[in-house]
């Protein structure tokens, strides 16, 4: 293997095979249990975040690297889009993750409380909604080959994980269990507030919010410094 088809489609190729391997861990209890038990719980969270990080921004990388064949012209909404959208999914993410949400992987089973579901009561999946925003609007505005398939896997993985992630647990829980829990929640964000099933009774997390603005100013500081190009209009 030469090292310009290394640094062409063969890199994204083996770029992409290593991040959904990597993914597919949490996925199989036997080999994370193994892992757990060397590592610890809070030694396995921070050894998978500091892995999948680096395997995305290799992905990201890769797909900078690969030949370039335009799908659709560049243009000035496809970058206000991607400004719009991305504050919406740092707050997803920031309120998601943690959260007492026993419907999403990301959650946490205690502490919820079915008559005040918090996140749950906007969307039971949180992180599936961040992930399909971020992919969706970069989708958007990288109108090549690489980034097409980069984004669009994305956004096929979070469509995906939607039935699965649903089914899951709808499955573990039992029908009467999941009617009971879920019975003030919806999939669709704020469907249940427009339906009536669910009123927010009080103030989101003020903690949460300043992470979100943090983590959102950060991304705009360096995003030019670790992508090379301003994501601003």
């Amino acid at each position: 293997m030469t090292p310009g088809f290394l640094q062409g489609w063969g890199e994204l190729a083996a770029a992409f095979v290593a991040f959904f391997l990597s993914h597919a861990l949490p996925g199989r209890p036997r080999l994370k249990a193994r892992v757990v038990a060397v590592l610890g719980r809070a030694g396995y969270a921070v050894a998978f975040s500091i892995l999948s990080t680096a395997l995305l921004y290799w992905l990201i990388v890769a797909a900078g690297r690969a030949p370039y064949l335009e799908l659709w012209p560049p243009a000035l909404w496809q970058r206000w889009l991607v400004n719009i959208v991305m504050p919406l999914v740092i707050v997803l993410g920031c309120y998601g993750v943690g959260a007492a949400n026993p419907f999403a992987f990301e959650g946490r089973a205690a502490g919820f409380n079915p008559d005040h579901p918090g996140i749950a009561g906007v969307t039971r999946q949180p992180l599936l909604w961040a992930l399909l925003g971020w992919s969706l609007a970069h989708l958007a505005a990288n109108g090549d080959l690489a980034h097409g398939l980069m984004f669009g896997s994305f956004a096929v993985l979070a469509a995906a994980g939607f039935v699965l992630v649903e089914r899951r647990r709808r499955r573990t829980m039992g029908s009467a269990e999941w009617a009971r829990l879920s019975a003030r929640t919806g999939l669709v964000p704020f469907v249940a507030l427009f339906a009536g099933r669910w009123r927010c009774s009080a103030l989101p997390s003020g903690r949460r919010a300043a992470v979100a603005i943090g983590i959102w100013g950060a991304f705009l500081w360096l995003h030019p410094i670790i992508i090379g190009l301003s994501p601003l209009p």
